[in-house]
């Protein structure tokens, strides 16, 4: 497989995606209403469930709960958390990762507003493609603080895009 060159960060995570993997779990992220409600605002989707406390009270859940799509949106920063990198781009003339997408997901337990979620990583599998990419699927379990089963749990796919290979 096309492994990163320059060494550094890239290839450091590179090494570490090795199938079967355990990659570890992030630090605890809390949910908060504001993040809810920038959501809401960001993907022009103003459901009370999630972003009206006085109306979601009176529902299924006493009170709101996160988007799915929040939830799922938080992979990203909890591996960044379990590998120990942040989130700013890498120099891309040494290459770079990509979200691939999803082989499955499944949200499972709904966030309310001021809960706490982290993310636990598996590597799946590591394949290279036919434009020498290399296709990584990870396990994502997202755990929802003192609730019996996880907020989410996901096959997400990464793409590590070499030099010269966009």
């Amino acid at each position: 497989m096309s492994q990163p060159s320059g060494g550094g960060v890239n290839e450091r995570i590179f090494n570490a995606l090795v199938p079967g993997r355990d990659l570890g779990a992030s630090a605890w992220v809390t949910v908060t209403q504001a993040m809810i409600d920038g959501f809401g605002t960001a993907t022009l989707d103003h459901d009370p469930m999630h972003i009206d406390p006085g109306w979601a009270a009176k529902g299924p859940f006493a009170g709101t709960i996160a988007f799915g799509f929040l939830t799922m949106s938080l992979i990203t920063r909890l591996l960044h958390d379990t590998l120990g990198t942040d989130s700013s781009r890498y120099d891309p003339a040494q290459g770079y990762y990509l979200n691939y997408g999803f082989d499955r997901v499944r949200l499972i337990s709904p966030v309310p507003s001021g809960s706490r979620l982290r993310g636990h990583f598996r590597v799946l599998e590591s394949r290279e493609d036919a434009e020498e990419r290399t296709i990584v699927k990870l396990a994502v379990e997202i755990e929802l603080e003192g609730a019996p089963r996880p907020a989410l749990a996901a096959e997400w796919l990464t793409v590590w895009v070499p030099p010269g290979r966009e």
